[in-house]
């Protein structure tokens, strides 16, 4: 890459970025809403169905990030060819994105079908493995619309069409909460199927979110004819996206591994404490949603800097995205330390025996959870940069030795083996992240991909 002489300033960066960047941090708030519409109201439904979607949840949202790795790659792709002005290279890297997807999701879909074994297996209690396979059993036919609808989103971010992105990730959350609604409660004459029916309500706003982002496709980018011969493949974007996205999705899996390993470990404490760790890992993940958005934001402008050969603006793009994120942590931690008890109590029933308990466990966590803040914001922000100059397989080599070589056994250790309990399991998240943070911002920064 040749350095720009004359790049633009930060005021024109941070600009840009907000413009891109905040309907993705939207859409991401609202694809969380999601989930925190399920939370919230198993929440009220019954604690145990609520441990039980802690755990399934976990499994789903981690399975599902990894087969993402290809939607992911499609993103930086996409925004470099759209610089260099090929429309060819647009059309079928999103091609071969979709049909990974697809791939992954056939290979899949059986182990979140047979979950039940594997969650008894992992010394789960058996009324919460039974809750939790019969979520997976249900919420696992929505898996390869969900892929889908996120190949398209990285379509739509890389054109900087991310307006569209949020609205319809608006109307897939207010459609949620409508199902759910219905379904987990049984009002207005529906069956009242509790886990069940937040499970159903899930797959019918995916192929909803889905049929609409292809109807948007067609209409506003005819340009690139997006769903012309579908069944065609072409081998060389195929590769590229398979080469980019593998080890995305394997970065995700050592993350989100992080957390679901920490779930499992917090349901051999207890299940109230298991409770209390998925409302604090909820509230906490509301808040990362802002820095993945950023993050995204970040990787399509790297990515055009890429296609431009502009490395001033690469270095600078990226300083102020990162910026922009330190921002936000400061607000977040704010709020997790001076009203922790406040986030607690909106997921919990009023009348929940169990109420003040669950409250004091997750003060804790939350605590714990501003701790880590600053880390997991650098550390997402840093892959976004990364990504963005599609350097994506050392990274997941540093990712894989931060949370599964630090993290996870740093978190045994103290919570079992020093007998801190759920204090010492969020104590090794935040010893985990905190090396991944170091690690991939040396790489960006101080490493090859910038010079």
């Amino acid at each position: 890459m040749t350095t720009s002489v004359h790049p633009a300033g930060a005021g024109a960066h941070a600009r840009a970025l907000l413009t891109l960047g905040l309907p993705l941090v939207g859409s991401h708030l609202a694809q969380f809403a999601i989930t925190m519409t399920d939370t919230l109201m198993i929440g009220w439904y019954s604690v145990t169905d609520l441990a039980a979607l802690t755990i399934a949840g976990s499994i789903y949202f981690t399975l599902f990030l990894v087969g993402a790795g290809f939607a992911f790659a499609v993103m930086p792709v996409v925004a470099t060819a759209v610089e260099q002005r090929d429309s060819r290279q647009v059309r079928r890297v999103t091609r071969m994105g979709m049909w990974l997807s697809i791939l992954y999701g056939i290979v899949i879909i059986p182990f979140l079908v047979f979950s039940e074994g594997i969650f008894l297996a992992f010394a789960q209690e058996p009324e919460v493995a039974e809750r939790a396979g019969l979520y997976l059993k249900i919420a696992g036919i929505g898996l390869i619309p969900n892929l889908l609808i996120m190949v398209l989103k990285s379509y739509f971010s890389a054109l900087e069409k991310t307006q569209a992105v949020l609205f319809v990730t608006l109307a897939m959350a207010a459609l949620n909460a409508a199902v759910n609604y219905l379904l987990i409660f049984g009002h207005f004459g529906a069956p009242e199927l509790g886990i069940a029916g937040a499970a159903i309500a899930s797959i019918l706003i995916q192929m909803a979110g889905l049929a609409w982002l292809v109807a948007y496709a067609q209409r506003a980018t005819p340009e690139f004819d997006l769903f012309r011969n579908p069944h065609r493949p072409d081998w060389d974007a195929f590769h590229q996206v398979f080469s980019l996205g593998w080890p995305i999705g394997l970065t995700s899996l050592a993350e989100v591994g992080l957390f679901t390993a920490s779930s499992i470990m917090m349901g051999w404490i207890g299940v109230l404490e298991l409770a209390a760790h998925g409302i604090a890992l909820q509230i906490a993940s509301a808040t990362f949603m802002v820095h993945i958005g950023l993050s995204q934001a970040v990787t399509v402008r790297a990515g055009q800097a890429l296609g431009r050969s502009d490395v001033g603006a690469l270095r600078l793009g990226a300083g102020v995205g990162l910026s922009l994120s330190m921002a936000f942590v400061v607000l977040t931690v704010a709020a997790f330390l001076l009203v922790p008890g406040f986030l607690i109590e909106l997921f919990l029933a009023p009348d929940e025996p169990d109420l003040e308990e669950i409250v004091r466990i997750g003060v804790l966590f939350l605590a714990l959870a501003a701790l880590f803040q600053v880390v997991d914001a650098a550390q997402v922000m840093a892959l976004g940069m990364l990504r963005g100059v599609q350097d994506t397989r050392v990274p997941m080599i540093m990712a894989a030795l931060s949370y599964w070589g630090l993290g996870i056994p740093s978190s045994y250790v103290l919570a079992f083996v020093l007998g801190w309990g759920g204090v010492g399991l969020w104590l090794g998240l935040v010893i985990g992240l905190a090396l991944a943070a170091v690690l991939l911002s040396h790489r960006f920064w101080l490493g090859a991909s910038v010079r």
